[in-house]
């Protein structure tokens, strides 16, 4: 028995229904949301995005009639079968039971539908979130947050707070002298069991004058109802920076800008979708470091030489002058295909590891390669920049690098980048 809900459609109900189906697929929609990923162009990243469901996925529960294991049922219209014969699957065109043309051999379906802008951002940023994030200290620019503040005589029938008003209606009955239902009950007994006229007169008025007041006394009156009461306040909200290092020389190819931009796309979408008080600074780097805007950043094409070193003393000088550490929560993020001048290389390190890591809550390096280079994970020897890393990999907790060369590997590096750990839960500005 199928069943199928065919009445017109009230506000809300597609929306609860859209939401129970994509609990019901989501690890198939995750594939699907990375798979997506991987090839959308940069700009589309916040967009709408189709995805496919394999049909199997996709199917509907049933209720079906059973007697037990085995149920004997005639199919009209069979002239070539016996009881206990095997149907071969249908093969070619027209075959598949129910699929499309052409699509015999056990093919299954696929359900293609798509997600919205939110949807689409919810999976894409799930479990994701900045590693060590602390409040340090208010801004000014605070949200207001909501808390409790006592009661109150008026409210909505969601805050009603049912034992607070049947204590007001307990106090002023008792206030009031309204008669218990015992006096009553007391009352009914001791006429039934009384013989005398004179004395059965007499009670019936104590108990006709008793019921009167317990009318006019109600249980419970509008004005024994208490809410509960919420008031708004200043909430601290946590800040943090991060800083975003690009490597623009010579020796990055097209490929290894689109890398570095498609990395740095999923930071930006990241930061701006999932906490509310974080500010992005961008910093392009050839033999000179310059502090640019987004558009620059994302858009401009500039050649020259490569010092590293220079990106990390801009970020150093821009944390001194705008960025108090004891107030904010710096976080930063370099992608560079890794030449660097060798002379560069020591100061480099020596940069990163005294000053830029002890100011920051976490850092990431990002090489980015050619894709004939081999997968992250073959990855042996290394560039200039990358040995000169390496010691701080194994040494700084806050420090982090990882290595690409296609497309493919941007997804699964950044969530290992920016994947919530355990035992620690970032608290989102939001």
């Amino acid at each position: 028995m199928r069943i199928v809900d065919r009445r017109l459609n009230p506000g809300g109900k597609s929306f609860s229904n859209r939401q129970r189906f994509l609990r019901r697929v989501r690890d198939t929609v995750e594939r699907a949301v990375r798979e997506a990923s991987r090839e959308r162009a940069i700009e589309d990243l916040e967009n709408a995005q189709e995805v496919t469901v394999p049909a199997d996925g996709a199917r509907e529960p049933m209720f079906r009639h059973t007697r037990g294991e085995r149920r004997d049922y005639i199919l009209p219209g069979n002239r070539e079968y016996i009881e206990g014969d095997l149907i071969d699957r249908p093969t070619g065109e027209g075959g598949g039971g129910g699929s499309e043309p052409g699509r015999g051999n056990g093919q299954e379906d696929a359900f293609r539908f798509v997600l919205t802008r939110e949807e689409f951002l919810s999976i894409f940023l799930d479990d994701l979130e900045l590693p060590d994030f602390a409040k340090r200290g208010l801004v000014d620019a605070q949200k207001l947050g909501s808390r409790r503040a006592g009661y109150s005589t008026s409210g909505t029938p969601a805050n009603l707070a049912l034992g607070r008003t049947m204590r007001m209606s307990l106090a002023r009955r008792i206030a009031m002298g309204r008669p218990p239902r015992a006096t009553v009950e007391q009352l009914e007994e001791e006429i039934a069991g009384a013989k005398e006229s004179d004395s059965l007169d007499v009670m019936d008025e104590r108990l006709r004058a008793v019921r009167a007041r317990r009318m006019r006394i109600p249980f419970l009156d509008p004005v024994d109802l208490r809410y509960r009461h919420f008031e708004r306040f200043p909430k601290p909200v946590a800040q943090a920076v991060m800083f975003c290092l690009m490597d623009v020389s010579g020796s990055m190819t097209e490929h290894m800008k689109d890398l570095a931009k498609r990395f740095f796309m999923l930071l930006h979408v990241f930061l701006t979708r999932r906490y509310e008080r974080v500010e992005i600074v961008f910093i392009r780097h050839t033999d000179e470091a310059q502090e640019v805007d987004e558009e620059t950043f994302f858009r401009s094409t500039e050649t020259g030489g490569t010092i590293v070193s220079s990106a990390l003393a801009e970020m150093d000088r821009i944390i001194t002058d705008r960025f108090d550490p004891a107030n904010w929560n710096i976080y930063g993020a370099q992608a560079s295909d890794g030449d660097n001048m060798m002379s560069d290389n020591q100061r480099t390190r020596e940069l990163l590891q005294d000053k830029i890591l002890p100011l920051c809550q976490y850092f990431a390096y990002l090489e980015v390669a050619n894709s004939h280079e081999g997968s992250p994970l073959s990855y042996v020897g290394g560039s200039s920049l990358w040995n000169a890393y390496a010691p701080l990999a194994t040494s700084e907790r806050n420090f982090q690098m990882r290595r690409v060369s296609r497309r493919e590997h941007i997804y699964p590096v950044f969530r290992e980048l920016f994947q919530r750990r355990e035992g620690a839960r970032a608290e989102p500005a939001t």
